[in-house]
Parts: structure tokens; C-alpha cells; sequence
């Protein structure tokens, strides 16, 4: 059975699990799912996923949602396949184990909240920013962008040597930050300016940059 993934563009959450795919060089059916019509609501795909959430990914006898256990999960599952994307010793993993928690407790929120705001609301349907909130999650933002600033003085990527679930995890909402005035903070940090410039230019970001383009999201 070929593998699926059910999401919408632009769906930050979908093309974390996306970019995985293509990293992967998995062959999948992207099925779109009309979020204006509320099928994330229907009946059929809440058996899919209970929280009414994209994205969901079928792999034969297997469904799974939440992006960042899609990513995992594929990268598992299919090892031998196109990018490695997990470490194989045990103590290399502990440290990109801990690389992805930061992104998902400390990373997500500040540039959720800043993409949400700057790149849709002000950029995509042209409304006057909140800079209290703007304000507030700029510097929120900067504190963690001053942590990874220290680590990738010392290692390349966030996990380690080499390109891993760890950096992954970023590539949707450092797209959209970098298409805002929030470019400024990982600007100002020359090693997360360099390291956010080499993975947002992977072959399989291309991709996924060429089809949000194709969409009208530039």
C-alpha cells in the first residue's frame, strides 16, 4: 500500500512531516485536505486523528499523527533509505534527543506565534501588527537564538555533525520567520545565519519552497 499524508498547504505541521518524505526519497500521495470545508472535522478523518489535526500520515497497517512522530517514525522505519536522519550511537542520539525537545518546548511557540503574525496576518492579509505581542515574542525568540548561537560555535548542526531530525524540526517556521523583519535576529547571529541558510537550502526544502510558490505563498 503506498504511503500517504494528509495535510493542507500552508500548514507548518505538514511539511515537517513532508520534508521527512523527501528527505527520506519516499514515494507518497499527498492528499490534501480542505481545512475551509472542515473536513479535518468529518467523521472519517477523526478516525484518523481524534484532535482534528493535520498532518496524518497511512503507511500500510499503520496511522500516525503529530508531525514531529511522523518525522521519527519515517526516519526509523525506513533507515536504509535516503538521508540518515537519526544518530546511531547511543550517546550522539541522547544529544540530538535533546536538540529536538528544545525545538519543540523553546523554539516552536516564540517563532509560531511571530510567523502567524507576520508573515499571515501582516504580509498575507495585510492587517496592522500587534507589536506588544510582537515585541514579546521577539525576545523570547532571541534568548533561544542566543543558545543556539553557543552550540553551532561548536557543532554544525544542532544534533551534531551532520544533518538530523534535530535541524528538521526548524525548517517551517525559519521559512516563514526568514520572510519577516524577525530575518534581523538569525542576521545577527552569524552561525545561526549560516546554519539556517544550509538547511533551508537542502534539495528537499527546495521542494516544498517551489510548491508553497506554486500555491501563492511567496
Amino acid at each position: 500500500m503506498a504511503i500517504k499524508l494528509y495535510g493542507f498547504v500552508p500548514s507548518n505541521a505538514t511539511f515537517r512531516a513532508m520534508v521527512a518524505l523527501f528527505e527520506k526519497d519516499l514515494d507518497f500521495e499527498f492528499v490534501k485536505v480542505n481545512m475551509a470545508a472542515r473536513e479535518h472535522k468529518t467523521p472519517e478523518f477523526l478516525s484518523r486523528n481524534p484532535f482534528g489535526h493535520v498532518p496524518v500520515l497511512e503507511d500500510g497497517d499503520i496511522t500516525l499523527f503529530e508531525s514531529r512522530a511522523i518525522a521519527l517514525y519515517l526516519a526509523r522505519t525506513y533507515a536504509d533509505k535516503g538521508t540518515d536522519l537519526i544518530m546511531k550511537d547511543p550517546k550522539k542520539m541522547a544529544v540530538q534527543s535533546v536538540w529536538m525537545e528544545v525545538e519543540g518546548l523553546k523554539f516552536v511557540l516564540p517563532s509560531h506565534k511571530l510567523a502567524i503574525e507576520l508573515y499571515f496576518n501582516v504580509i498575507r492579509r495585510g492587517r496592522e501588527a500587534d507589536e506588544a505581542l510582537v515585541a514579546e515574542f521577539e525576545t523570547k525568540l532571541a534568548d533561544v537564538l542566543d543558545v543556539y548561537e553557543s552550540r553551532l560555535a561548536e557543532s554544525k548542526y544542532l544534533g551534531g555533525d551532520r544533518f538530523t531530525l534535530a535541524d528538521l524540526q526548524h525548517l517551517p517556521n525559519l521559512h516563514y520567520l526568514m520572510k519577516t523583519k524577525v530575518k534581523k535576529l538569525i542576521d545577527a547571529r552569524p552561525h545561526v545565519s549560516a546554519w539556517a541558510a544550509d538547511i533551508l537550502s537542502r534539495p528537499a526544502w527546495v521542494k516544498i519552497a517551489s510548491m508553497l510558490r506554486s500555491e501563492g505563498f511567496v
